[in-house]
């Protein structure tokens, strides 16, 4: 094993590989997947941490919180991995207070970019798609960094600002009439691009904050899309104790719950349909008159990620509908094959399953012989790489997309670790 990475972090593979002796494999794939993210993905400079998604020289502020929240666990007794992560928030809030509209960063003004927009760009800027989650990771990661280290330094007037920017943007967007942000991209696919001169399909108020795009990156259909507004909701609840606890603020806390409680009576009155076979199930998206898409992606946040997230716990009955619902055939991206069985995405070809999905659908579950199903999963579906993968046909894992992604990595790793009983500090999977 090589000798010149943590020691915190070899102790941990090697706890991993001692629980796991039974089926090799998964230490091996743990070691592999755990490291990736480390020794490729992270670009230290001075206080702030680069993160590339893996393939993608950018930072998108949704995967890069999402790549280093499993190395909280070793946060929580080295100061370097602390670093580390208060290096990736302070990077998150640079960007966040240049443009909360844009999802994907250069390291420096380079003028790079993934394709000539018509949108406001700058050159710090690599795609200005929006998305309500590109503001709720960065919070969620320096609530959770918080929780683990006891440490409070990321909480700077520059966070404050990000957290006033974040509630003024959500605030703007509940009624994205009032917005002057357009989007529009030539030639490409129709999910690339927001319809209605930029704007995106028309919504009505509905006290839910709007979002352009997925956590996909695919344009939403419909302007409020359900699971990015429950973690909005979630995050909100942050901001209100990081103001009351931390920035002694009672504006800012009053104006995170009122937020949030408006959101939440959205998603109860627009967000929930009577399905005739499932019955009460939350939409996937809406636009408040009435039309809804009855779906699930396999990018979180996602309707199957509620509980992980925090929005609800597994049992509540209309999530155990909304479950039973995506892992059916209804969902129209979740495939069955010979290999394998789970949620896709329209992101990725027909009948390729994410590892994000499964290591979701595990996470999110009770079911002993299902996590121990998709704990098989992932060991018959590396295509021999012992690394993750976006998407892999469900009769041949040989065929997948993305060789090096670095969220999928992690989330696996976050996977097993939880198959242990070892757990981020203040998630809400967290063993109490």
């Amino acid at each position: 094993m090589t000798t010149d990475l943590p020691k915190v972090m070899l102790d941990l593979i090697e706890e991993v590989k001692d629980h796991f002796h039974a089926t090799p494999k998964i230490g091996r794939m743990f070691e592999k997947a755990f490291k990736n993210t480390y020794e490729t993905t992270i670009q230290r400079n001075g206080d702030h941490t680069f993160v590339i998604t893996g393939d993608i020289p950018a930072m998108w502020l949704r995967d890069s919180a999402a790549q280093v929240r499993p190395y909280l666990i070793l946060a929580e007794k080295d100061q370097d991995f602390q670093a580390l992560i208060r290096g990736v928030i302070n990077q998150q809030i640079t960007f966040i207070n240049h443009d909360p509209y844009a999802n994907a960063f250069n390291k420096e003004p380079n003028g790079a970019r993934y394709h000539d927009d018509e949108t406001f760009m700058t050159d710090w800027m690599w795609e200005r798609k929006y998305e309500i989650d590109s503001l709720c990771y960065p919070v969620q990661l320096a609530y959770l960094y918080w929780k683990s280290t006891h440490q409070t330094d990321v909480f700077t007037a520059d966070f404050k600002q990000a957290l006033e920017t974040m509630i003024a943007t959500w605030r703007l967007e509940q009624n994205h009439e009032q917005s002057d942000y357009t989007f529009i991209r030539t030639g490409c696919p129709a999910q690339d691009t927001l319809s209605h001169d930029g704007k995106g399909a028309p919504v009505k108020e509905t006290g839910m904050t709007w979002s352009g795009f997925r956590p996909s990156d695919d344009a939403c259909q419909y302007g409020y899309l359900i699971p990015s507004n429950m973690f909005a909701v979630v995050v909100l609840g942050y901001v209100a104790e990081l103001a009351e606890d931390i920035f002694d603020d009672q504006v800012l806390k009053q104006a995170a719950q009122s937020l949030k409680q408006e959101i939440e009576a959205g998603i109860q009155q627009y967000g929930v349909v009577n399905h005739p076979e499932y019955g009460e199930i939350y939409a996937y998206e809406t636009d408040g008159f009435g039309h809804h898409v009855l779906m699930d992606d396999a990018n979180v946040p996602s309707l199957l990620s509620a509980p992980y997230l925090g929005y609800l716990t597994s049992d509540d009955p209309i999530y155990q509908n909304t479950r039973r619902f995506l892992l059916s055939k209804h969902n129209p991206y979740y495939y069955e094959g010979d290999v394998a069985k789970g949620i896709g995405s329209p992101h990725t070809p027909s009948e390729y399953i994410w590892h994000i999905a499964l290591a979701i659908e595990g996470m999110t579950t009770t079911d002993s012989a299902e996590r121990e199903r998709l704990l098989n999963y992932f060991m018959t579906t590396d295509a021999d790489t012992e690394l993750m993968h976006e998407g892999f046909h469900v009769d041949d894992p040989e065929q997948f997309t993305r060789p090096w992604f670095s969220w999928a990595n992690m989330m696996f790793s976050e996977y097993v670790l939880t198959e242990m009983g070892v757990y981020v500090k203040g998630s809400p999977l967290e063993k109490k």
